[in-house]
């Protein structure tokens, strides 16, 4: 999709310091040293407990088609360092524009339900391709990560109602609008009003009409009959132009006319006001003028916590259209994700596991070829095991709180479980066909099903059970306490 979007290629997508460090691999002669890094975030978004993938696809196309043009090359000759001389030797420019990305990436599939911690992506191959990805992948994961698990929030406090997506228009530009609409579309919307993403992602899209076409008419009531006229099988009456409930029984009016042209209204959009009590009055109004089939609409800054309260008012809306919040990610405009490495390939094939100190728990990194076991029995999933491949999965069957080693839970060894990282890039070609939207979408619900519903409510959400394999807790924590040196030992 990305070539239909933007001119190839798009390798600049990058900060300059994966290039410095890139060149630097390449001056000391380690440019192919084989290494693992992993792409994960700390924190859940929206201070809930979990995140849905999302991003994957498009990461792949990045991937395929990665490549550095002559004007790429010419541009980075051009750049010089504090002294006036180039930053770039010639040489090494010209292996990047040879550069053919042998990388393997192994990834959860969009739509996979993820947790703090978690690798979402695990990225294998010569340090210097490896770190050239960094960037282009965090952009690309992290956005639609934020808004797929925005809109999966949205669709819980909507319940069985349909959630619309309508935030083309205060979207962070092009590629921010069109990312946001697929991601929500995977997060749990029916349709987006975006008419490009629609085309580019064969999502469904919907719309009726604004202001504007009342406004420009001498009356509501003839605005209305005029859209029947040119748009009969797609009314939906935007009824708060004047006066909300005198809107309602004009398209209750138009409604009638249209049913006797053998079609039949839609229903009416609010845009304004107290949306609960408009829309209770307005289903009396439509259920008494013989339209109980007509969908009340809401639009008006909506999201999760405002859905939510004003189904516990009693409103009688049965579409949720959901623009700014959730495409922008309003309260959270962004995901935390980081990508880490944590291991190399020393010269007689073993690998090195490598761990990053901080003076934040949070923040030390997991070392190690990471997996994630998921474990699930009838009643849906019950823990998460991050494990080294290389160490495999220790008999004692325990997880240890990443950031807290006293916290610990044994896995039934009558759970069901299976590994979520699965094969996404091989030597640089994708492996197995895309995804139809719809696929990643259905595993997207499907999933949200099977996490406990206390770890999916808003508010102070209970934990899901996340740790490290007990055996490569431990050797984290010998590493850990290597690296400090001796003051820190007992």
């Amino acid at each position: 999709m990305l070539s239909q979007l933007y001119q190839p290629p798009l390798a600049l997508l990058t900060d300059l310091y994966q290039l410095t460090m890139a060149y630097g691999y390449w001056k000391v002669g380690r440019a192919q040293q084989q290494a693992v890094f992993h792409l994960f975030f700390r924190k859940p978004p929206f201070q809930g407990s979990y995140a849905i993938t999302a991003g994957l696809q498009q990461a792949i196309d990045y991937l395929e088609g990665y490549r550095l043009d002559d004007s790429d090359v010419g541009y980075l000759a051009e750049l010089t360092g504090n002294d006036g001389q180039p930053l770039f030797e010639q040489a090494f420019l010209d292996e990047l524009r040879d550069l053919k990305l042998s990388v393997d990436v192994d990834a959860m599939p969009e739509g996979t339900v993820a947790f703090g911690q978690e690798p979402m992506l695990r990225v294998t191959g010569p340090i210097l391709q490896c770190q050239l990805l960094e960037t282009p992948l965090l952009n690309m994961i992290n956005f639609q990560t934020l808004i797929a698990t925005k809109a999966s929030r949205i669709r819980a406090a909507a319940a069985d109602d349909l959630v619309l997506e309508f935030g083309l228009r205060r979207a962070q530009g092009i590629d921010g609008a069109l990312s946001a609409s697929r991601a929500a579309y995977i997060g749990g919307c029916s349709a987006t009003s975006n008419v490009l993403a629609g085309k580019l992602f064969s999502i469904p899209v919907k719309g009726t009409h604004a202001h504007s076409w009342v406004m420009s008419f001498d009356s509501e009531l003839e605005s209305f009959e005029r859209y029947a006229e040119v748009m009969p099988n797609n009314c939906v009456f935007l009824v708060d132009t004047y006066d909300t409930l005198q809107g309602v029984r004009q398209a209750c009016q138009v409604g009638k006319k249209l049913r006797e042209r053998g079609h039949e209204m839609v229903g009416i959009r609010l845009d304004s006001g107290d949306l609960a009590y408009l829309s209770i009055e307005a289903r009396k109004i439509l259920d008494e003028a013989g339209f109980p089939d007509a969908t009340i609409v809401a639009s008006n800054d909506l999201d999760e916590h405002i859905i939510q309260n004003l189904k516990l008012q009693g409103a009688q809306i049965t579409v949720w259209g959901v623009g700014t919040k959730l495409a922008t990610a309003f309260d959270q405009p962004a995901l935390g994700g980081v990508y880490k490495l944590a291991a190399m390939q020393r010269e007689n094939g073993s690998w090195e596991p490598k761990v990053k100190l901080s003076e934040q728990a949070i923040k030390t990194s997991i070392p190690g070829i990471l997996q994630v076991r998921r474990y699930q029995t009838e009643e849906g999933l019950i823990g998460d095991m991050i494990y080294d491949e290389t160490l495999g999965i220790d008999k004692r069957a325990v997880i240890v709180d990443s950031k807290d080693g006293t916290r610990r839970k044994r896995l039934t060894e009558h759970a069901q479980s299976y590994d979520l990282l699965r094969p996404a890039l091989r030597a640089g070609k994708r492996v197995g066909d895309a995804e139809p939207l719809d696929t990643i979408r259905t595993r997207a619900i499907e999933q949200l099903r099977l996490v406990h519903p206390t770890i999916r409510r808003f508010m102070n959400p209970h934990e899901y059970p996340v740790g490290l394999d007990i055996g490569l807790h431990e050797l984290r924590d010998r590493m850990i306490h290597e690296s400090r040196g001796p003051q820190w030992t007992d």
